[in-house]
């Protein structure tokens, strides 16, 4: 790896520091880059860019301002039944994304508007408690339908901007949303040509109704791809931050050796960040070298082994939590399949999004009757994964008051 010594931050090559002030000097623009005026939105001639609200700019402001981007501060990752302040919430995850992401594309040369609008978006779609809740709602959706549709959370977030809210977001943000698979690292991400809304809706349908459909995914802009991987190089290193918080790790376990992108997160994410532009500048698609993707892998994988399989991770949502999904799945469907419209999810979700109609133009308004006539378990999904962890626990006591279910958190002292 280029710019590596026995300094454990390691820095570009003096020869592609040399290139890059080279062609800043030139004024080289990067002819892969996204430009503004090659935005697409499902509605055209709305939304349009200007001086003062260019063109991704305008998504980056519809993702900030929607109802649902202010609740990724109280969306646990991982570590969910600890009261801890310094724990990971979404909130952060997506500025550090955010940041990482700018960071490489700035030197790269490519769209920061856009990998900014992809990055904050991307987590939208998310359920409470994670990754663990995303699994019990898969578990729900998958059973009751018959293997008809899936959850995942990269899908969501895009159905949350496309399907729920109707904000008319451009394709190449929703692309780099539905994309960004973060649990599967590549060592090259080479953008899929012919980006439009038929590709997006195919591959929308396709990924509901296949869970194998969302492994094939890759973006369709370089700013994308740029931002699958900086998904990934924000949580390897912090996740192992949070478990050392709640003690899940004590400090004598057995991590592989990774010195090709440095033992704690802050050099995870400098030597990430500096392979990457050392081995993507000037290319056709964003790459990692062998040894770092190699360090990545290996990284991932004992995260995987040492803190998301660790019992005291697991036991509440095996316990507690998963019973407490079955329980809220059912009340709702039954709820919707029955009509009756004073439950929660008509008062809290339906007439919640209904409001938004008062808004809309024409077409959104012809969008959202066909959102209404949607499958029954597809609008509980939506609701059930729009839920923040508290307001999931605060619901399911509302419906269930005589269930003497309770969920135990590590408290501040403990």
């Amino acid at each position: 790896m280029a710019g590596t010594t026995n300094n454990p931050y390691h820095s570009l090559s003096l020869e592609l520091v040399s290139r890059i002030e080279q062609d800043r000097k030139n004024g080289y623009v990067n002819p892969l880059a996204t430009k503004d005026e090659d935005i697409v939105r499902r509605f055209p001639t709305h939304d349009r860019a200007n001086l003062w609200r260019p063109a991704f700019v305008r998504d980056i402001e519809k993702i900030m301002y929607l109802p649902l981007y202010n609740r990724y501060a109280d969306k646990t990752q991982v570590f969910s039944f600890y009261e801890n302040d310094d724990i990971t919430r979404h909130a952060q995850h997506i500025q550090m994304v955010s940041r990482i992401a700018r960071n490489i594309g700035s030197v790269l040369g490519l769209n920061l508007d856009l990998i900014e609008a992809i990055s904050l978006g991307h987590d939208l779609g998310h359920t409470p408690f994670g990754h663990a809740g995303e699994r019990c709602l898969e578990k729900e959706l998958s059973s009751h339908t018959g293997g008809k549709y899936h959850f995942m959370h990269n899908i969501q977030s895009a159905r949350v901007l496309d399907h729920m809210f109707l904000r008319n977001v451009s394709v190449q943000v929703l692309d780099g949303i539905i994309c960004h698979n973060g649990e599967a690292e590549l060592p090259v991400y080479v953008p899929t040509p012919g980006l439009s809304f038929a590709s997006f809706d195919r591959n929308m349908n396709a990924c509901l109704g296949d869970l194998k459909e969302n492994k094939r995914l890759c973006a369709g802009t370089l700013e994308g791809c740029v931002m699958r991987i900086s998904d990934i190089i924000a949580y390897v290193g912090k996740d192992r931050d949070d478990a050392r918080l709640t003690g899940i790790l004590s400090g004598g376990e057995a991590f592989s050796e990774t010195p090709e992108i440095g033992s704690d997160t802050s050099q995870m994410i400098n030597n990430l960040i500096v392979d990457v532009i050392e081995n993507s500048y000037g290319k056709d698609s964003i790459c990692l070298s062998e040894g770092a993707f190699g360090a990545l892998s290996r990284a991932k994988k004992d995260n995987y082994e040492l803190i998301y399989k660790d019992p005291k991770v697991d036991c509440m949502f095996r316990n507690t939590i998963g019973p407490m999904f079955t329980s809220l799945y059912e009340k709702l469907l039954s709820d919707l399949e029955h009509h009756q419209e004073n439950s929660v999810i008509y008062t809290h979700h339906l007439a919640y999004l209904s409001e938004q109609t008062t808004y809309y133009r024409t077409y959104q308004k012809e969008r959202f009757e066909e959102y209404l006539a949607s499958d029954p378990n597809l609008i509980v999904m939506d609701y059930i994964a729009s839920m923040t962890d508290d307001y999931f626990l605060e619901l399911y006591k509302h419906l269930f008051p005589s269930d003497n279910t309770t969920v135990s958190y590590i408290g501040y002292f403990k």
